[in-house]
């Protein structure tokens, strides 16, 4: 069973509508309608604001919507593990170098066609990635901010809040010319990237996000030194039914794990602990890095 079977189960059992389910998530019911004959993924398990608003509407179990999309996405990332990674398509590459300062455009543009989708195009779009989903994450409950960037995107509000949902689900492989028309256009004015440190600096709308300027480093840092524990991770350590089958490197590994912004509960660092064992996480043969990156707003 999967989350679209469940949901036409629901509405079927209720006696609703594609619309009335539109209407309660504040979606639009195109949206509904993909998703119910699977032509779009079900969002991310961590996309609360939605599922919630699913599973109250259609009287189900909390969490139960959010539990099969996790598994149905575990699923797809196991069939897509093996593929190649492809080039990123034109019109993004467009947008991303239209948006580099001036005086780097033609240099950036060399490096990226002659190594597409190399180490520093996939460098360059997922700061770009990262910092338009930060802001994203951030307003996606502010009905003006979202009311703003539809009007700048010709958009309606409901087009606008599906295209944000879609977006933080997103990733580096599989982000959309729509995305980029309607969200990373708008928000990104500029970036620049010193090619001898590869430092960026990413230029925001300040209409749209009052954090104008974002920087990013790259700096060595010593691993060994002594950190703050995180209040989640000794939650973790305390409940047995979490962390008890965890061994001292597992446990190590998940100590050094460092946040600059949100602080991650215990039920993070227990996940942590399932993809530290999945072998399609990893490589064989790989060696440990001796730099680690730090970001920096």
């Amino acid at each position: 069973m999967d989350v679209a079977l469940v949901i036409r189960h629901r509405l079927k059992e209720l006696g609703l509508e594609q619309k009335d389910l539109a209407a309660a998530a504040q979606v639009t019911e195109s949206y509904i309608s993909q998703l119910l004959a699977r032509k779009k993924a079900p969002p991310a398990p961590g996309r609360t604001d939605l599922y919630d608003r699913l599973s109250r509407f259609l009287k189900l179990p909390e969490g139960e919507l959010a539990r099969l999309a996790e598994l149905e996405r575990q699923h797809e990332l196991r069939k897509r593990a093996g593929s190649p990674l492809q080039p990123l398509f034109k019109d993004f590459r467009e947008l991303t170098l239209r948006k580099c300062d001036g005086a780097q455009q033609t240099r950036i543009r060399e490096i990226f066609e002659k190594e597409p989708f190399g180490a520093l195009e996939r460098l360059v779009t997922q700061k770009l990635l990262d910092v338009a989903k930060r802001v994203a994450r951030e307003e996606l409950e502010n009905e003006s901010w979202l009311r703003l960037v539809a009007r700048l995107s010709d958009r309606s509000y409901e087009e606008m809040r599906v295209m944000v949902l879609e977006f933080l689900d997103t990733d580096i492989v599989d982000v959309s010319l729509e995305n980029c028309v309607s969200f990373l256009d708008p928000l990104i004015e500029a970036w620049d990237i010193d090619m001898t440190t590869f430092g960026m600096e990413i230029v925001l709308n300040r209409r749209l996000t009052p954090d104008r300027l974002k920087r990013f480093e790259f700096v060595e840092k010593d691993v060994e030194a002594p950190s703050v524990i995180e209040p989640g991770f000794e939650d973790f350590l305390r409940d047995a039914s979490l962390s008890a089958d965890a061994t001292e490197e597992e446990i190590e590994f998940l100590k050094r794990l460092r946040f600059t912004e949100r602080r991650p509960v215990a039920l993070y660092y227990y996940r942590e602990l399932q993809n530290l064992r999945d072998p399609l996480h990893f490589r064989t043969g790989s060696t440990e890095p001796s730099c680690a990156a730090r970001c920096s707003d």
